[in-house]
C-alpha cells in the first residue's frame, strides 16, 4: 500500500497526517506501522468534510487534538492561498473549529472546545485538577515529578467518562513554568509521553485560572519539545473561551509504501 504522508511538528507535538484516504477499520494499524518508522507521537487522516468545514481530519483513535488542528487548519490554510482564518473539521468534535494562521511568524492558533466538567480531587494523597472536555480529559498536578507509576493511579479516574477517546496526566513543574504531558489513546493503542500536549495546555491554564478575576488568563507551557500557549477568557467568574497557539512546521508530503 502507498501512502501519501505529511509531517507536521506543531511545538514538538510530532503528527502524521494521511493525506490518501484510508478505511475507518485500517487506521489504527497504519497508525501504528507509520509511528514505529518515525519521530511521530500521533497520526491524523484526512478524509472529506461532512460538517461544512474546508477540510476534515480524524485522529488515530478518534479523539479531539489541539495541536494537531493547529497543525491541520494551516495545511489548510496553505491549500487555500495561505488564508488567515480557516474552519476545519476534527475527530472528537462536534462543530467546525476556527483556526487563525500567522504565516509571517509561521503560528496557528485554534479555538477549543470549553470543559464539560471540572473539579479538585486527590491521588496518591495529591491534590490536582481533573478537566473533562468532551472526548478527551486530563488530570493536572503540581509538583508530582513525572511517572508512570503515578499515572497509572490516576488512571481510575478516566474510566466511567463517557465518549472518551484519549485522557492525559499533565505534571506541572510551578517553579520551573514547565509542564510534562503523558497522553493514553486506548483505540490507537498508545501511551506516549508527548512533546507538547495542546489540550493538556488548556487543562494546566483552565486549573490554574479558576481565582483569577474576568479577563484573559494566559500561560506560555514549556513542555519537553515546544511552547504552547493557552488563553482562557473568563466571564462572570467562567471560562468562556479558549484558545491554544504557537509554532507550526510543516514538511512536504513523502510517499511511503507499506
Amino acid at each position: 500500500m502507498k501512502l501519501s504522508v505529511l509531517r507536521a511538528d506543531p511545538a514538538g507535538n510530532i503528527t502524521l497526517f494521511v493525506l490518501t484516504p484510508v478505511p475507518v477499520g485500517d487506521r489504527a494499524g497504519i497508525a501504528a506501522q507509520l509511528m514505529a518508522g518515525s519521530d511521530a507521537e500521533q497520526v491524523g487522516f484526512v478524509c472529506p468534510p461532512l460538517q461544512g468545514g474546508a477540510g476534515r481530519m480524524e485522529m488515530a483513535g478518534g479523539e479531539f487534538c489541539g495541536n494537531a488542528t493547529r497543525a491541520f487548519g494551516m495545511l489548510v490554510s496553505q491549500e487555500q492561498g495561505s488564508s488567515a482564518r480557516i474552519l476545519v473539521e476534527v475527530s472528537g468534535c462536534d462543530h467546525p473549529v476556527t483556526v487563525d494562521v500567522d504565516w509571517s511568524r509561521r503560528t496557528a492558533r485554534a479555538q477549543m472546545p470549553l470543559p464539560r466538567s471540572m473539579g479538585r480531587t486527590q491521588v496518591d494523597g495529591r491534590w490536582g485538577t481533573f478537566v473533562d472536555f468532551v472526548g478527551i480529559a486530563h488530570f493536572v498536578v503540581e509538583d508530582v515529578p513525572p511517572s508512570l507509576e503515578f499515572f497509572e493511579q490516576a488512571e481510575p479516574l478516566f474510566q466511567n467518562i463517557p465518549d472518551l477517546d484519549a485522557y492525559g496526566v499533565m505534571f506541572l513543574d510551578h517553579a520551573a513554568g514547565s509542564m510534562t504531558p503523558l497522553v493514553k489513546v486506548p483505540a490507537a493503542g498508545t501511551l506516549v509521553w508527548e512533546g507538547s500536549c495542546g489540550s493538556g495546555s488548556l487543562a494546566a491554564a483552565i486549573a490554574q485560572s479558576q481565582n483569577a478575576p474576568d479577563g484573559p488568563f494566559i500561560r506560555s507551557y514549556v513542555q519537553p519539545a515546544g511552547v504552547v500557549e493557552a488563553t482562557v477568557i473568563r466571564r462572570d467568574g467562567e471560562t468562556a473561551a479558549a484558545y491554544i497557539g504557537g509554532p507550526v512546521h510543516l514538511d512536504l508530503p513523502l510517499e511511503i509504501e507499506l
